[in-house]
């Protein structure tokens, strides 16, 4: 069992705050995806869990135990690299054995141990080779293995699939999380593609500007992010925002986007007279009957394919833009063409103008953000 907790974690560069009180509570076998811009402060945080850093404040416990004191090569920590990091002047197979020499394995142990991974992972064909040799992919496997060799307690992984194509990417997104699952560490992933956060891990920790401004699952996150910053990370084409009014209407609240009043879930009753901000996923933007309460009536600006779906970029006759990636249908909506779109109230989230975090409904039982939830390999997750 291993878990970790950080605590108020704070991490300076001269006057500069890099982390700032960082909280964050990750159970026995879990991985956790930590996502944001570059520059968010996620290298610096694997840094100080390695102990290639200290903080100035506050504490990284492992089982308990406060590391600080603990040296590097003395905290079971497994740590791979997005430029892969190895030494160009040995083989693939000393590559992966060097953990294992830290720790003075010798002999068949060694040996067995560097097959084994080298085996799991596919790269055994290629462990004489040097580095310059192996393809970006290979690399990327050698610098997985090297982690992973000594069975470490926590994996910590920098952005591993920055640098390698598409394909490859897609399919260590598929074959990560069985990978993982068999080794039972306790993992932190870094990346700063909001579908392989979606992929890999169990939480997400989203961190801006030092701070995690959000901790969920992946359907939490998408579907109930806590700012508009967050909601503006996740989701491709972005997020629909438009200015509403709240109005009630008929025993409930509506909000007012143009001429169309689109119905509001439960228990926004709280905020109506208010101008707030209407965020509506592409997805969700789907054809409507004109002239109905929730119409929003539009033109087809431009058209633009993507993988399976067609997105629309539409023009409301205020002026604002939006897209939707909704089918439709048999309808011609080419680009000129007028159109009536809506969504549906669960599909609608609201956001406070002034501060732009969400606006909860009344009753909404608050998640906390830091806490874990434990083990949940799903392979193959579908991310939008």
């Amino acid at each position: 069992m291993t878990t970790l907790d950080l605590r108020n974690v704070t991490k300076r560069y001269g006057k500069e705050t890099v982390l700032d009180g960082i909280d964050l509570a990750v159970a026995d076998g879990e991985t956790v995806a930590i996502f944001g811009p570059s520059g968010a402060g996620k290298t610096v945080l694997l840094r100080l869990i390695a102990g290639m850093a200290e903080p100035e404040e506050g504490d990284i416990l492992m089982d308990g135990e406060d590391l600080i004191d603990v040296a590097p090569e003395d905290r079971s920590v497994g740590m791979a690299f997005q430029n892969f990091a190895l030494f160009p002047h040995m083989s693939a197979f000393e590559n992966i054995a060097a953990p294992l020499h830290a720790r003075r394995d010798k002999g068949q142990v060694l040996s067995d141990g560097v097959h084994k991974i080298a085996r799991l992972l596919k790269i055994d064909h290629v462990l004489g080779q040097a580095p310059r040799a192996l393809s970006n992919g290979q690399k990327q496997r050698t610098a997985l293995a090297r982690a992973l060799v000594g069975a470490p307690k926590i994996l910590l992984l920098d952005d591993p699939l920055r640098n390698v194509d598409a394909k490859l990417r897609f399919e260590m997104r598929l074959e990560l999380p069985r990978l993982l699952a068999g080794f039972g560490s306790t993992v932190l992933y870094v990346t700063q593609d909001y579908r392989e956060a979606m992929a890999l891990g169990d939480r997400i920790a989203v961190l801006m500007d030092g701070r995690f401004i959000q901790v969920g699952t992946p359907e939490e996150i998408y579907l109930t992010p806590e700012t508009i910053a967050v909601a503006e990370l996740f989701g491709d084409p972005v997020i629909n925002l438009f200015d509403a009014r709240v109005e009630m209407a008929g025993g409930g609240s509506v909000a007012a986007v143009g001429s169309a009043r689109l119905a509001l879930p439960p228990g926004h009753d709280g905020v109506a007279g208010t101008t707030v901000t209407l965020g509506i996923r592409p997805e969700n933007v789907a054809p409507a009957e004109a002239g109905t309460a929730g119409a929003i009536p539009a033109r087809v600006a431009a058209l633009l394919p993507l993988n399976d779906r067609l997105v629309r970029l539409l023009v409301t006759d205020e002026g604002d833009e939006f897209y939707t990636s909704r089918d439709f249908g048999g309808e011609t909506a080419g680009e000129g063409a007028r159109v009536n779109v809506t969504a549906a109230p669960q599909d609608i989230i609201l956001f406070d103008k002034a501060s732009r975090r969400r606006i909860a409904p009344e009753g909404e039982v608050a998640v906390i953000a830091a806490a874990p939830v434990g083990r949940d390999r799903r392979a193959g997750r579908v991310s939008a």
